[in-house]
């Protein structure tokens, strides 16, 4: 669907060429037969070059490839009107390249509310100093947390007061539905505990659009088809406490160096794994935390969290993101692959799977890769 609509906005754009040549009379163009004054052909030109410039943008993923496809509609269609015997067919992927233009405003509308929250985050980050994390740090945490820390390669780097992180993967409602496949970036802020969470996904065909947004214990979850259409929205008490949970998972999974925070309270240690509880803004949430061999965590495990119930209430439930396949990313070694898993009365339910494309710790500046 997508490199149709691409290719119908270029090929209606070279068309509009066409009344350009003739205009100028560089060659004779047999279909148009009503005449065209230089200036219109100097029209259907710039027309033309908006579209194939639209097509290259929206190519290259560029958010903003409707900002030259608008004006390129409006003069088309102008001119069309101009030359209705000969063009007006034309009108007919005019229409087509404007309901493509709606959806196209209203991705980078919606994706702008998630870009002025993450700038607004950047800006209380951007003068904090930069810190070594040392072993001194590490002292009072438990031993499998430790070497958790030496094992990623936190210490001796700075410690993080904000992140960003990229995923692939696919998510589902339930067994019986269809796996949609999405991108994602995120910006977590440490200060006051922020979460701020992007998705694109597509769902039977169709884009949909995903923002989840968490700070200091407050939150929403936001998913709209096309990027317009709210077709499920969650907020309130539970949903704040679920995206603490969320946060915390975050902070365990892909900056480690986060957890030497005094948010953290180490309630408990068996073997290889820890009992920890995170406080924020009054709210309180507890996981397992759990080790291997080589001091990786391999899950995440709290009773805590909430799902979404197919009657759109919140229900709590226990949830594990198991992770593997560790990489080194920016020189801090992450897992690369993790699922999300609810476990409910008659079993447990993977409905989310993660693969890390992109890792950043302490940015300044917004950045977003196309």
């Amino acid at each position: 669907m997508r490199y149709f609509f691409a290719f119908l906005l270029l090929i209606h754009g070279l068309i509009h060429l066409m009344g350009f040549v003739k205009a100028f009379k560089f060659a004779e163009i047999s279909p148009l037969t009503q005449p065209i004054s230089r200036s219109a052909g100097a029209m259907w030109m710039i027309s033309g070059i908006l579209f194939v410039l639209a097509t290259v943008m929206f190519l290259s993923q560029s958010d903003n490839w409707w900002m030259p496809a608008l004006p390129a509609v409006v003069l088309s269609q102008v001119l069309i009107f101009t030359s209705w015997q000969d063009a007006r067919f034309g009108s007919v992927a005019n229409v087509i390249a404007l309901i493509g233009i709606v959806i196209g405003f209203g991705t980078w509308s919606y994706f702008n509310i998630y870009k002025k929250d993450v700038k607004a985050g950047l800006e209380q980050t951007a003068n904090l100093p930069s810190v070594v994390l040392s072993e001194e740090d590490l002292q009072g945490l438990p031993e499998p947390v430790q070497k958790y820390l030496h094992f990623t390669g936190a210490v001796g780097k700075p410690k993080v007061n904000n992140f960003k992180v990229e995923f692939v993967g696919q998510i589902r409602k339930d067994e019986q539905s269809e796996w949609m496949p999405f991108s994602t970036e995120q910006y977590n802020f440490m200060a006051v505990p922020t979460r701020l969470f992007f998705m694109k996904a597509t769902m039977k065909h169709l884009p949909v659009a995903g923002y989840h947004r968490f700070i200091n214990g407050e939150a929403f979850m936001d998913i709209r088809l096309f990027s317009l259409f709210k077709v499920q929205y969650q907020t309130g008490n539970e949903m704040g406490i679920a995206e603490t949970v969320t946060f915390f998972n975050d902070m365990c999974c892909m900056a480690p160096a986060t957890l030497i925070g005094k948010r953290i309270q180490w309630l408990e240690t068996s073997g290889n794994k820890v009992k920890a509880s995170f406080t924020n803004n009054g709210i309180t949430v507890s996981a397992w935390l759990f080790f291997d061999e080589q001091g990786a965590l391999i899950n995440f495990i709290s009773e805590d969290r909430y799902a979404v119930s197919d009657d759109n209430t919140l229900k709590k439930l226990p949830w594990a993101t198991p992770l593997k396949d560790y990489k080194l990313l920016n020189g801090h070694k992450i897992p690369g692959y993790a699922e999300a898993i609810y476990t409910y009365p008659e079993g447990d339910l993977t409905y989310g799977t993660f693969k890390t494309t992109g890792v950043e710790y302490n940015i300044i500046d917004f950045k977003r890769n196309q």
